[in-house]
């Protein structure tokens, strides 16, 4: 294909494997999920290498600059070829991954310091967890007769 040449946003990121099918990708670009240059953009719109393209799936954010376009879906490696992530995107999706898995293990970063009155709580449930643990231990024991 011709260096110059541009392909419709949705197939290529149906090609470059951003969707499993065109339509998805078009209801994603349609939806206003889809930047190219920072601008909002129709399903219809091409794209050309060297513009970058912002895709928000899922709550997660890709920032990837196109490298190459094409208009027929390809293995994984290929399709890796299209578009490279810039370092800034990589990052921040680590990131939220990182605060996914927390927040599903019921953990949270704080805002701010603890207080005193916090810091007494932790500790008495931090006794109170012991205390258990010891009690389910020695329950656990056979009483030698």
């Amino acid at each position: 294909m011709d260096e110059q040449a541009g392909v419709r946003i949705d197939r290529w990121l149906w090609a470059a494997r951003f969707y499993r099918t065109r339509s998805l990708a078009k209801s994603a670009v349609a939806g206003g999920k889809i930047h190219v240059d920072e601008q909002r953009i129709k399903p219809a719109k091409e794209v050309r290498p060297g513009q970058t393209v912002r895709i928000n799936k899922e709550g997660v954010v890709f920032i990837v600059n196109v490298l190459e376009v094409s208009e027929q879906r390809g293995s994984a490696t290929i399709a890796q070829t299209l578009y490279q992530e810039t370092p800034a995107s990589i990052e921040q999706r680590q990131i939220a991954v990182s605060e996914r898995r927390m927040a599903k293990a019921g953990l949270s970063i704080p805002s701010q310091r603890p207080t005193k009155r916090d810091r007494r709580a932790r500790s008495q449930l931090r006794e109170l967890d012991q205390q258990w643990s010891d009690a389910a231990s020695d329950s656990h024991t056979v009483p030698k007769d």
